[in-house]
């Protein structure tokens, strides 16, 4: 072979291999963008479960009494059933009692027997918050007991409060417990001095 043909062959050959590394690479980088944009769904649209305490009341299963809690925090906000979202507070579950507990799903009623309502604080917000319960409906004379639970949720679960009370009838309010918060989510002077919040509702529903 002469040297002429023999160059012209080896240039060929690495032509032949520089376009095949090209296409190779591009294939690869189109590959890896694929495959971050697959890895990376949009974020939009998503919600921010994140909350740092944990505000639980119940009743009786089974029970027909309906229960409200109303939550005060230290702006003067009120979290109640009409007002489910300060921003800083949110009424995950309202509960009546039995009624709502039942559900048809395909023909079929099915229901069910928990009593429970439950609060979230989303945020550190430091100073006092109120939490009452109220017997928004009563059908029995006797007095019903309510448990109230306040847990600490991060970055461990740390049991604040937790204590029992009776309700006395329907429109009973009570205060289950007060307690401050300083910057660091502590709480500090916890307490059952009672307030009415039920008074401040009203003036919020008439003003």
């Amino acid at each position: 072979m002469g040297a002429k043909k023999f160059f012209r062959y080896s240039h060929s050959q690495e032509a032949f291999t520089d376009l095949l590394f090209n296409a190779l690479l591009g294939f690869s980088s189109m590959f890896a963008i694929a495959f971050m944009l697959i890895s990376e769904p949009s974020k939009t649209g998503q919600v921010d479960n994140k909350a740092e305490f944990l505000i639980t009341v119940r009743w009786p299963d089974g029970h027909p009494d309906d229960v409200d809690t109303i939550i005060e925090d230290p702006r003067g906000s009120l979290l109640w059933f009409q007002n489910r979202d300060t921003g800083l507070m949110h009424l995950d579950r309202d509960d009546r009692g039995l009624l709502g507990d039942r559900v048809t799903i395909d023909g079929v009623e099915i229901s069910s027997p928990i009593n429970q309502e439950t609060a979230t604080i989303r945020s550190i917000l430091p100073g006092e918050y109120v939490v009452n319960i109220l017997h928004y409906k009563a059908n029995y004379a006797d007095g019903l007991p309510v448990s109230v639970k306040v847990e600490k949720l991060n970055p461990e679960v740390r049991l604040v409060y937790y204590g029992q009370h009776i309700l006395e009838g329907g429109g009973a309010e009570l205060t289950a417990v007060r307690f401050y918060l300083d910057g660091e989510g502590n709480s500090t002077n916890i307490n059952s001095l009672q307030k009415s919040l039920l008074t401040l509702v009203t003036k919020k529903i008439d003003g």
